[in-house]
């Protein structure tokens, strides 16, 4: 199943967390304090993440975490949005690249 994946720029990670575990009705699967938050729902894959080179509240893109993904993708549309495509197991590589030791695992 695909989830929508939307990411977000936040300047106070906890207390986006805190309002959007309300929203979303449940807690992240992933908190790097201070850094970022990712939520995994049935339908959306959300992340927050402090981002000095964009505006709090500001989308920082879209994309698709599609379990037939070949590889990670990324274009830009016409509207300059990029878009980005990736497995779960890819997003959970890639955080762990950045933010290392985080221990975030893929919990389907």
């Amino acid at each position: 199943m695909q989830r929508i994946h939307i990411a977000l720029s936040t300047e106070d990670v906890a207390a986006t967390v805190e309002d959007y575990s309300v929203r979303l009705g449940r807690k992240p699967n992933l908190v790097v304090a201070g850094e970022y938050a990712l939520w995994r729902t049935d339908t959306i894959n959300l992340s927050v993440r402090k981002d000095p080179t964009a505006t709090p509240g500001e989308l920082r893109h879209l994309g698709w975490e599609d379990p037939s993904a070949g590889g990670f993708t990324a274009s830009t549309d016409v509207n300059g949005v990029v878009w980005e495509r990736f497995t779960a197991e890819q997003q959970a590589q890639e955080i762990e690249a950045v933010w290392p030791g985080s221990g975030y695992t893929v919990d389907d």
